[in-house]
């Protein structure tokens, strides 16, 4: 580990020397380049330089002890070193967990998926509630939401609906919620006053660039038709609405919320991306797959992650055990202390395989 940390202070201070060099700075390019690396290890490095202090600090009042001193001075040289001791494993502990390997999607936009599942209208309602809560939550975050597709139902839900979240650290923390999740409540339609059980699930793809995704025009179908609202009623009868089919790999993407067919088309394109580019990456990272399967579960749609209970007003994350009572103002949105508790985990789980290796 310190093996690695030295390497980095070096690197850290040889990119200090490039980004001063004026064959650096009179080229765009390169000066990108080291300013992103050297920001990206400024924060690691920090952390460094404090320990290797606490480490002189620590090695000089041990020393003390060999000197005469009286028992006042002897005490207080003994309190010095328990506080530093402690400095020590503390600055350790966050060096470890710096060392983690970022996941290069962090800091990407997200499309966001979601689906009704069981439980007919009820789960339809239930995936608009999510979407509020998504909604809401990135509003709190200071991210933009951008509803790319909808298939809303005749009761205010949605039979589907996908949008683009845009901010920075947006995958970061929207990652964790992968997975189908389950809601139990006395439906307003329910006379009888019974519980149900309904579901929905939940996809978060990390927004793809052009350069990592080539989308060949002859590998695209393009389908133009007229947009629709609930129960198909047309509220368009222009055909601005796209569907794209993906031929290689059978993916569709349809869009309709624009008045304009290339504005509907630049959104489809950018979730058809998002898709092949998760597609491709599943296949050939197996890797990283099972990094993320060991941290918060598979991450599959059809695994249940959370159970939000009305009548107990309580959510449940079944991936760490959580439990939180306080549904009303999850649902509106207040959701850092489940995903800051996904994230420790995750850390945890990392930290533990860094270790074992």
């Amino acid at each position: 580990m310190f093996e690695r940390l030295q390497s980095m202070e070096d690197r850290y201070e040889k990119l200090n020397q490039l980004l001063a060099d004026p064959n650096v700075i009179g080229d765009p390019a390169k000066l990108r380049k080291y300013s992103k690396e050297q920001s990206d290890l400024q924060d690691i490095v920090t952390v460094y330089h404090k320990y290797k202090a606490t480490i002189a600090e620590l090695a000089d009042a041990k020393s003390m002890l060999e000197e005469q001193l009286d028992e006042s001075m002897k005490g207080m040289v003994h309190d010095e070193i328990s506080r530093l001791e402690q400095d020590q494993e503390h600055l350790q502990e966050e060096l470890k967990q710096k060392l983690i390997p970022k996941d290069p999607n962090d800091d990407r936009n997200v499309i966001l998926e979601i689906r009704a599942a069981a439980g007919g209208d009820e789960a339809a309602l239930f995936a608009g509630d999510l979407f509020r809560m998504y909604s809401r939550y990135a509003e709190q975050q200071g991210w933009k939401t951008e509803v790319i597709d909808a298939s809303p139902n005749e009761i205010g839900g949605y039979k589907e609906i996908v949008c683009m979240i845009s901010g920075k650290g947006a995958f970061s923390k929207l990652k964790y919620e992968n997975g189908a999740q389950r809601v139990q409540r006395v439906p307003e339609t329910e006379s009888g006053g019974r519980i149900h059980t309904s579901t929905a699930t939940v996809a978060v793809l990390p927004e793809a660039q052009e350069v990592e995704v080539e989308l060949n025009d002859k590998d695209i179908r393009v389908d133009r038709f007229a947009s629709s609202g609930p129960g198909g009623q047309s509220v368009n009868t222009t055909m601005s609405a796209i569907r794209l089919t993906h031929i290689p790999t059978g993916i569709v993407v349809s869009c309709q919320e624009e008045r304009s067919q290339i504005k509907n088309k630049e959104k489809a394109m950018k979730v058809l991306r998002a898709r092949v580019y998760d597609k491709y990456q599943k296949e050939a990272q197996a890797e990283y797959d099972s990094t993320r399967r060991s941290a918060v579960g598979t991450g599959d749609r059809s695994e249940r992650i959370r159970t939000y209970n009305f009548s107990q007003n309580r959510v449940t994350d079944h991936r760490i055990g959580l439990t939180i009572h306080q549904l009303d103002q999850v649902l509106n949105g207040k959701l850092d202390d489940i995903i800051h508790a996904l994230i420790l985990n995750d850390q945890e789980k990392k930290m533990e395989q860094a270790d074992a290796g």
